[in-house]
């Protein structure tokens, strides 16, 4: 009888992957522990977990492959998974979720995971562990994991009992999805996941709270938006979720708006009230209606150094009634963390903002025009780009030549780099939810973003813009792309060097070390021999008849442009730096 049913020693350890199952009763109905995560999971939402398979979590990747609401995507590199993971929970707001082995797949995988912190996603990842017998031996591939993935998430624990597996999966989505979004990472000892256990009892969790704005704190900002003379709003990542009542508010108080460092999809950008995007290298005259606001409004942003203009912006002359900013957000931590408010307040982006534009007030007489036509300029190619000399495309070439060919709502991934400066500023975001990029500045991002964004919206034209130092960290990627059946577009802007570096070595030291790297590469050669299509161009028709071809094709397709390493930025090039210096 014990054996059948189980004692209470067993029915707390779990029975072993190889027992017999139990066999009459409410017993019959055990099940791995993986198979009571994967259903976690997919009650929860999540469609999808990627990883590089490992031995330590075998049970967990059968059952999400054999769930008929889960699918297991295998990436060729655990770099890949953890980009694939963010980006889908950026896109969709639901956590994706990535699973990575022991010591070196969770180090491969950590940069994925910082990127989802830096960018409050919410994503869930599991690390296998050495079995529990060997725990604390500095076993195969053995490293303490809780202590190496807490700096780079909210939460981070490992599991020491089988029964126990569900509850920290649903304790680990709440967390994920609560206050600020981010990743949360359980261990999981490798003789966990094919454990019997009894069906999982009341989990924790609910929908994560979304507090309103208090009627004092709305009629109080309503006063001071509508009596302003020059009020901005700064728009970050938690309005994603609000850009219909951002808008409505913006145009209620006839207040100009920033977005945040790569968030440039929260707003219109083609709206008259779009003041432009707070990222690296902001051109002076588009800084300066925010430099002269009397009242800014930070709503879901956690003015980052990027966003603030290293900590410069919105100038503030202290907390209390003195300060012209104010800040709503989700999470009460980043509330005045880097500036002094007078009103600080915790609520949802959407409620608040939707609060606020509901009030019956008087919409005041502004004109922003000017501001707006400040950022326009800033955002258009000089004409010399179309006839750019030396058989080499100028950047703002490449922006221009996707503006005419990708439809207004294509999805654009793009990498860490400054090829991605001319992007920032050429590409006009006219629709929700088509910004895939990291502000944590993560080179290898754009091709595996890409991926992940054609699995969630596969009628929707995706495209990556990467330099080809990032391609190479993550560019066999395309294979996965290719074996999934997913016709993605990977534009390379090749120089042949790390470009961002070899600018400021030539600014600051008036010479370069180490930032030239191999080139031209056949890097159509390249996506070819992974299975996707390959092109190449040097002029701005060549890229024309590529896209057009992109855009058609049913394979992945990568775009390898030669562009010139001497144009290093929109504002500078590598001989009048290296001169200057």
């Amino acid at each position: 009888m014990t054996e059948e049913y189980g004692n209470a020693a067993t029915a707390a350890e779990g029975f072993d992957a190889g027992a017999h199952p139990p066999g009459r009763g409410a017993a019959a109905h055990w099940r791995t522990a993986a198979e009571e995560v994967a259903d976690v999971l997919a009650g929860a939402g999540v469609r999808r977990c990627y990883t590089v398979p490992g031995e330590s979590f075998l049970e967990l990747a059968d059952a999400v492959d054999r769930h008929a609401d889960l699918a297991l995507v295998s990436t060729r590199h655990e770099n890949g998974a953890g980009f694939m993971a963010e980006a889908e929970a950026k896109l969709t707001g639901v956590p994706a979720v990535a699973a990575a082995t022991r010591g070196p797949g969770a180090a491969n995988l950590a940069v994925g995971v910082h990127t989802a912190r830096q960018d409050s996603t919410p994503m869930v990842v599991f690390l296998g562990q050495v079995t529990s017998d060997h725990l604390g031996r500095e076993a195969f591939q053995e490293v303490d994991l809780t202590a190496f993935y807490s700096p780079v998430t909210k939460w981070t624990t490992t599991v020491t009992r089988a029964d126990r597996l569900a509850e920290t999966t649903a304790q680990a989505l709440r967390v994920a999805t609560t206050g600020r979004p981010g990743p949360v990472a359980v261990a999981v000892p490798g003789d966990l996941f094919g454990r019997l256990v009894p069906p999982a009892r009341a989990l924790p969790g609910a929908a994560p709270p979304r507090p309103p704005l208090s009627d004092d704190d709305r009629d109080r900002l309503a006063e001071w938006l509508a009596t302003a003379e020059r009020p901005v709003i700064v728009a970050g990542g938690g309005a994603r979720n609000a850009r219909g009542e951002l808008v409505a508010a913006a145009e209620r108080y006839n207040a100009g708006v920033y977005t945040s460092w790569r968030r440039q999809d929260v707003f219109p950008n083609d709206h008259p009230l779009y003041l432009g995007h707070l990222g690296l290298g902001c051109p002076k005259p588009v800084l300066r209606a925010l430099e002269d606001a009397d009242a800014v409004l930070v709503v879901g942003s956690r003015l980052s150094e990027i966003t603030s203009q290293s900590y410069r912006l919105p100038a503030s002359a202290g907390p209390g009634p003195g300060s012209p900013v104010a800040q709503i957000d989700i999470d009460p931590a980043q509330v005045g963390a880097v500036t002094g408010v007078w009103l600080g307040a915790v609520a949802d982006a959407r409620s608040a903002l939707g609060s606020l534009a509901a009030l019956p007030v008087a919409t005041p007489d502004r004109d922003y025009s000017e501001a707006h036509h400040v950022w326009e300029r800033t955002a258009t190619a000089p004409a010399e780009a179309a006839t750019h000399p030396g058989g080499l495309m100028h950047p703002w070439a490449v922006v221009e030549a996707m503006r005419k060919a990708l439809p207004d709502d294509a999805v654009i991934t793009n990498d860490a780099g400054n090829f991605a400066a001319f992007l920032h500023r050429g590409w006009t975001y006219r629709h929700p939810r088509t910004q895939l990029a990291p502000t944590s500045g993560a080179m290898g991002y754009a091709v595996p973003a890409a991926v992940a964004a054609k699995l969630v919206a596969p009628h929707r034209t995706v495209v990556a813009a990467v330099g080809d130092g990032g391609l190479l960290m993550t560019g066999q990627e395309l294979e996965t792309a290719v074996r999934l059946g997913l016709a993605i577009t990977v534009v390379v802007f090749q120089n042949g060097l790390y470009g961002t570096i070899a600018m400021h070595q030539a600014r600051e030291m008036g010479r370069t070390a180490g930032t030239d790297i191999s080139g031209p590469l056949d890097l159509a050669g390249y996506a070819r021999g992974l299975g996707a299509l390959g092109a190449t161009a040097a002029n701005p028709v060549e890229l024309a008849d590529a896209l057009d071809a992109a855009l058609a094709a049913e394979l992945p397709t990568l775009v390898d442009v030669r562009t010139d390493p001497d144009v290093i930025s929109p504002e500078a090039t590598m001989s009048g730096l290296l001169g200057g210096a």
